[in-house]
């Protein structure tokens, strides 16, 4: 299983954070100081590190430095928006970076992308009996393969990737259709109709008032 190492000095994010990821089925371990950041590093193996700037003990900064010789894909996490402060991040070799607040989808995302470039993403995913295969863009069900458009399967790895977690129809249709969303839902109501049918998921791919949809598991 993927490991991350979640490091911010506000507790509630890091609990955020540890909540979705851990939905989307990474390990997650978080701590809220830079100099005991960098202890987990040395005692523990990590895949992945989410990194706040401004910390007590060592800044993220000064925790980038210490990681860089270690070759752990780096995801910046901060407050400080300014150009300069992303231009210093990302040359002391952080592989991404993401500015608080932030949506919870975007973040698991950005997670998902930096792991695939390092080659280090789960290729099969699974909810039941229903498996994904994401290189292959292969879906089976009990062993049966079922045949699902793009959107349907773009929709599938939303749900997937964000189990148990309500999601707006505005970033459900802006993530899958590469779109604006204007407020008519019935293109992504189809879809999700269908996809339910296709999967079997009547009762666990339920919608939420006046927001979504949500993959309860």
């Amino acid at each position: 299983m993927i490991k991350i190492l979640i490091v911010d000095d506000e507790k509630p994010i890091c609990d955020l954070i540890d909540l979705n990821l851990s939905a989307a089925g990474y390990r997650c371990i978080s701590v809220q100081d830079g100099l005991i950041a960098i202890d987990k590093i040395e005692a523990e193996i990590f895949d992945l590190i989410l990194l706040d700037i401004m910390l007590p003990g060592a800044d993220g900064y000064d925790v980038m430095e210490y990681v860089r010789p270690l070759g752990i894909p780096v995801i910046f996490i901060t407050a400080k928006h300014e150009v300069r402060d992303r231009v210093k991040g990302l040359k002391l070799g952080a592989d991404d970076y993401l500015v608080k607040p932030f949506d919870v989808v975007e973040l698991v995302a950005r997670v998902e992308a930096v792991l695939r470039r390092y080659n280090k993403a789960d290729q099969l995913m699974s909810v039941g009996d229903v498996v994904v295969d994401v290189e292959a863009r292969r879906v089976t069900k009990a062993g049966y393969p079922i045949d699902l458009t793009n959107k349907e399967f773009g929709l599938l790895l939303l749900f997937i990737r964000n189990k148990n977690v309500a999601l707006f129809r505005e970033t459900l249709y802006e993530k899958v259709w590469e779109g604006e969303y204007y407020g008519d839902s019935r293109t992504l109501d189809l879809h999700v109709q269908r996809l339910r049918r296709k999967l079997g998921w009547e009762h666990c791919l339920v919608a939420v008032y006046k927001v979504g949809y949500r993959l309860e598991v």
